[in-house]
């Protein structure tokens, strides 16, 4: 019997930060509606079924232009779980938040962006990512 495997290439077009931040995420979501004039709303919490039927919630604001998309996303699930690895992107554990820009930034925006980000007083830590390098990149294919 043959076998076909499905080969399906994601783009993975958008800019992706880390923030190291203690804050909750509803406060980290209202400092940046204040700083960029942006209206980051709540939006239903992703859930991803892992196999053992574990689940892995994750909190998830949106801001949607015709443009651009913007996302924060916890890092860490949500409520108390027994996950060994409960994160969205285990390979930036250390990261609290993640920020995914989807759309038209120009790449001269970025050093701006950081320096901005650290303005929020609940960031500690701001670093940028390539999609690309990271192992777990298709959780962020929603």
């Amino acid at each position: 019997m043959k076998t076909f495997y499905l080969d399906n290439e994601y783009e993975y077009d958008f800019d992706l930060y880390g923030l190291v931040s203690s804050g909750k995420d509803y406060t980290m979501a209202w400092w940046l509606n204040k700083l960029f004039e942006m209206r980051l709303t709540r939006q239903k919490d992703l859930c991803f079924t892992l196999p053992g039927r574990e689940q892995l919630l994750i909190s998830n604001y949106e801001f949607v232009t015709d443009h651009s998309v913007i996302r924060l996303l916890r890092n860490k699930a949500l409520g108390t779980n027994t996950l060994r690895k409960p994160y969205l992107l285990p390979d930036m554990k250390e990261y609290d938040y993640v920020l995914q820009i989807t759309g038209s930034m120009p790449k001269r925006y970025t050093q701006g962006l950081l320096n901005t980000l650290l303005l929020i007083p609940l960031v500690e830590y701001v670093k940028q990512f390539d999609p690309l390098s990271l192992k777990f990149k298709e959780n962020l294919i929603f």
